[in-house]
Parts: structure tokens; sequence; C-alpha cells
């Protein structure tokens, strides 16, 4: 069968067996919630009908769980659900059967310690809250040390402290599901505590105004009986400040609706067909429904055109004040910082609107303000930081046209411009990229975003990988893609190995084209393609020597059996970390790449936080 018929029945398994485990899990609870202790059973002998949702079946397993677990077993779908969504959406689940093993290890120790509370005199379960399972080892439990006078809360407090990571553990989260998690739980807290506040607030204002009127209408006899004083001093006018010059163009012609950018067909199709790839058989482009859509307009929040307008006569009265005459001719709102085009009157010198930024800014009450000449044009143009920022989605960059109808060769998403237009750039004419930024200042996710770009795009036969990473975290989650060379490097030792293996692929790759006689990778697989696909040979004269008798050069023909070769980007994460490790060996093999490698379509993209001498050392 075809690999590619392989993959599709292998993936539709295991969505079928998620959704299975789903539905089970579902089942369970519709058992347990319809669960009523008259049923007809294997404990219960009745000729009375079953009332149980899910028939005798149901009955059956709701009695059993309940008898052996009681309440606990309410919590027993919650880790199959789990499981299930995972492996429908086609996720790992590394430790599964460590998972799988800590759930009934860790229910048999939340029952035990559930099975302290006394239950209620009505509760249907005779055996208490943990069931006769947790019943019988809490009484085994406490067998254990009988001449020890230990409360029974401690026992409850000890078994739950053991249960509850357990059954955590099993629901198979990795570490930034738990970061949602635990998000998720600190606003649900916040906004609940908040509601309290706020309700004791109108409770306190409410009383506090009840009192005062009751106070009021007991003194109401004094307070008419009260006259104002006249007020005989005549009162100074203030002056008043001169209003800015009222813009002649109308909101609507000078506020520019950010750029949308425009749907690809990838976006409506929401799937990449197949592509046949020679060795790589079968492969397919990642489908954009693995990344998070985004939200639809309506519920972005958008600065409105009233709030636009505020902020340009705002800037207006700001520059006049410091002396600046002008009218601002256009607004141009975007996803992170607002453009504000000014027009200067004539005489005004734009050095000096260019040194007032940061008294705009404190003006305009912003973090920060950005002023410079905006090029051809007669404006100087004003960046004011947005109080919202606008998230930007990596799906809607690679379903854009922008992306889909570029015609460079490793593109790479940026995300967007200042008009909300996405920003494409080409790693292949760069030709390396230093990203340098601190902790926190998006450099992990501007790297991330590259490569999801090319991976978009590419496939393994067209683009491989080299990853390093000292700190073992931010590209350790590409391991397995099969775009790399190798696994992922984390140790500096080996990572010289890896740059010393690249550097001696661009010298294989420059023989390779001086043989052909071309000068980039692009033109190199352009002639190998052409030449197999018109049935020609590759090759070449070369002269081994002279003719004795004649003295004439003796020429040999050279036959070559070349296949495309495939761009090779290097990702080198915290270079700071390499240098103290390695600095000389790793200085020379990235001087040499970055002098010479761009021609053979070997590329670097390296992180630091510091881009000083120290640490980009060499020439």
């Amino acid at each position: 069968m075809p690999p590619a018929f392989v993959t599709f029945l292998k993936s539709t398994g295991w969505r079928s067996l998620g959704a299975l485990l789903v539905l089970m899990a579902i089942g369970a609870y519709v058992a347990l919630f319809s669960y009523d202790p008259q049923d007809p059973t294997i404990n219960n002998v009745s000729s009375r009908t079953t009332t149980n949702l899910l028939g005798p079946v149901g009955a059956n397993v709701a009695d059993v769980l309940m008898q052996t677990l009681a309440m606990v077993s309410f919590l027993l779908p919650i880790p199959v659900i789990l499981w299930g969504q995972k492996i429908a959406r086609l996720k790992w689940l590394p430790h599964f059967w460590l998972n799988l093993m800590m759930v009934p290890v860790s229910l048999i120790l939340i029952a035990i310690a559930v099975s302290v509370v006394s239950p209620a005199p009505d509760y249907v379960i005779e055996a208490g809250y943990g069931g006769a399972l947790g019943q019988q080892l809490y009484g085994m439990a406490v067998g254990l040390f009988p001449s020890l006078v230990i409360p029974a809360w401690a026992y409850g407090v000890t078994f739950a402290a053991l249960g509850i990571p357990a059954y955590l553990f099993s629901f198979a989260f990795n570490r930034d599901e738990w970061r949602t998690v635990l998000e998720t739980i600190r606003y649900a807290v916040m906004t609940v505590v908040s509601w309290i506040v706020w309700g004791l607030k109108m409770v306190g204002h409410g009383l506090l105004v009840t009192f005062h009127a009751l106070f009021r209408r007991g003194s109401g006899d004094d307070d008419a009986e009260r006259v104002e004083p006249e007020m005989t001093r005549p009162v100074r006018k203030a002056a008043e400040k001169p209003s800015p010059a009222p813009v002649s163009s109308p909101v609507e012609k000078r506020v520019k609706a950010p750029a949308k950018p425009k749907r690809g067909t990838r976006e409506v199709k929401e799937a990449q067909k197949t592509l046949d790839f020679g060795d790589v058989n079968g492969f397919r482009l990642p489908p954009l429904e693995l990344l998070a859509p985004a939200p639809p307009p309506e519920k972005v929040g958008r600065i409105s055109a009233e709030a636009l307008e505020q902020n340009a006569r705002m800037l207006e009265s700001v520059l006049d004040d410091f002396g600046v005459q002008g009218e601002i001719k256009d607004v141009r709102p975007g996803p992170v910082v607002t453009l504000y085009e000014l027009e200067p009157a004539r005489g005004v010198k734009s050095a000096r609107v260019i040194g007032l930024a940061d008294d705009i800014a404190r003006s305009m009450s912003a973090i920060s303000a950005r002023v410079a000449v905006v090029p051809g044009r007669n404006a100087i143009g004003i960046e004011l930081p947005n109080v919202d920022r606008q998230t930007v989605f990596l799906r809607e960059l690679l379903a854009s046209r922008d992306y889909e109808a570029t015609k460079a060769r490793l593109p790479v998403v940026l995300g967007k411009d200042i008009g909300g237009a996405p920003v494409v750039a080409d790693l292949a004419s760069m030709p390396h990229l230093l990203v340098a930024g601190t902790t926190g200042s998006g450099k992990s996710v501007g790297i991330n975003t590259m490569i999801l770009s090319l991976l978009y795009r590419h496939s393994p036969e067209t683009l491989r990988f080299i990853m390093v990473d000292p700190k073992m975290l931010e590209l350790s989650i590409y391991d397995g893609i099969p775009h790399l060379l190798t696994p992922v490097v984390t140790e500096p030792k080996k990572a010289v190995v890896a740059l010393k293996w690249a550097v001696r692929e661009m010298e294989e790759r420059y023989r390779n084209m001086s043989k052909l006689g071309v000068r980039n990778l692009a033109a190199f697989n352009k002639r190998v393609e052409e030449a197999k696909k018109n049935g020609e040979r590759l090759t070449r004269e070369v002269q081994t020597g002279f003719d004795k008798e004649t003295g004439q050069p003796v020429m040999e023909e050279q036959e070559f059996d070349f296949q495309p070769l495939p761009f090779l980007v290097i990702v080198i994460d915290e270079m700071a970390d390499l240098m103290l490790v390695a600095g000389k060996d790793v200085e020379a093999t990235v001087q040499r790449l970055a002098q010479m490698a761009r021609a053979a379509g070997i590329h670097v993209v390296m992180a630091t936080q510091r881009p000083s001498v120290d640490v980009i050392t060499g020439t």
C-alpha cells in the first residue's frame, strides 16, 4: 500500500480510538448521574423496571462503581476524557502507561481519605463516601498503628496529599497545558473575588445611603430654616485657553482603517493536498487547522474613529503648546501602534519636532513616542503605542495572500506592519539573521514563528534544519520532525561537531557548483532539474595531462550524477552559552559560514541576549 494511505489509516484509527474513549467516559457519567440504588443489578435483586438512562448495562456499571468507590468514582472518567481528546488530535502521550497506572492508585488513596468523613444519615451508600474499598483500606490503615492515637483527620490529610498529586499526574498534561490551567483558575478566582468585593461595596453604599436619609429626615426642620449666605465678592473669570485650530478634513477621510490580510486559498480549504516529493513520498504539508484561529474582527478591540480623532486633536494641542504649528493629515491605526502624520507649518524644522519625542510621550500619557520624517513626503510621522495591544495570530498570517503568493525562496513571517498588513521576508536574501533581545522581549516567539513559516512552505527534500539549543528548552519541541538532519543538539561539544560538518558541506557544495559552472544553489538546482527533465547527461571536459608525441593537452570527459540540494538553515539559540564552553571552535565555524555560506544555500539564524563584541566575536 502507498505510504500516504498507511498514514491515513493510522491517523484515522487513532482518531477513532480517541473518540471512543471520550464517548465511553461520557457514558460512564450518564450512568453515574442516573444511578438509582433500587435498580435491579448484580448486587440488588428487584422486579422493578430499570430507571438508569443506559439501561441494565448502565445500572450495573454505576452500581459496581458506586459500591466500590462511591463518590470518588465520579473522578474516573475525567482522565479518560483528557486522554481521548489528545489521542483524537494525534498528540503523543509520552508517559501513558505511568498515567494509566496512576488512575487506580490515586482513586484508592482519595477513597481512603474521604472515608474519614462520616456520611450523612440519608446517604444511599452504606460504606460511606469512599465506598467499600475505601472503608476497608481505611480500617486496615488504622489497624497498622493500634498503639498510636492518631486523629482521623490526620489520615485524611495524609492520603489526600498522596492521592491528589497522583490523580493530577494522570491527566498527562505538559508544562504549557498546566500553565494554561493555572492561569484560568487564577482568572476565575480573581473574577469571583472582584464580584464579591463589588457586592460588599454596593451593600455598604446602600446602608450608608439609608442611614444618611434617616438622619436627614430626622433633622429636616433645621435644614429648612438654614439660609445660604449670599456671595458678595466678585468672581474672577479665568483666562480662556486658546483652542487648537479646527481640523479641516473629516475623520472619515484622514483616519485609515488598518489593512486586513487578504485571505489565501489555504484558509478557505483548511487543508493541504498531498504532494509527491520523491524520496519523501506522501509527505503532507501541515494544515492550518493545527494553529489557533484568530478571533473574528468584531471581537477584536479596535480603536474607534472618534477616539482616533480625539487623539489627533489632543496631539495637535500638545504640539501647539510646544510652539509647533501643523495639522494631522493622516491617522493609521495598527495592531500595536498608531501613526499620526503631521504636516508641519512653513518654517518648522523637523529636528525640533523629533527632539520633542519624550515630551510628546509625557503629554499624551504614553510609554514612548517615535518621531521621524516620512521619506518622500512633506510629513512627520509620530508613532504612539495603543492602549490595548492586539495579538497577532500566526494562522492569520500564513493564510494571507502575502505569504502564499510570495516568491521568496525561504519566506519567514515577521508579523504585521503599522498598517496591519503581513510582513514576509526572504531569509535567502538576508543572508543570515541575528536575533537579539532580553528575556521576555519576544525573541523565542520570533524564532519559532520563523521556523514554522519555513515548515509550512518546504518539504524535507527542499529544506533541512540543524538546531542548536544549549538551554534544552526552546527548540527541543522540534525533535523528531523529518526536516532535521540531526536531533536537536543540546551539548556544546556536539554543537561544534555539527557546525564543522556544516562547513564541510558548504565546501562540498561549492566544489559541485564549480563543476557545473553556476554561482549559487538556485542555479545549481535549476541546472540539475533541467538535465533530468531533458534526459541530458551532466558532463565537463578536464585536462588530464599532455600528449608525449604532439604536446597537445589531453582532455577527458567527466560525468556527474548530481541531485537537487536542499536549503540548510542552522538555528542557534543562546550563542553566549556556546561561546563560554567552546568559544574558539564556534567562532571559527560561524565566521566561515557567515562569510561564505549564502551562495551554497546555507543560512544561519542566531539568537542571543546581548549582541556585544564579547559574545559575537570575529570579524
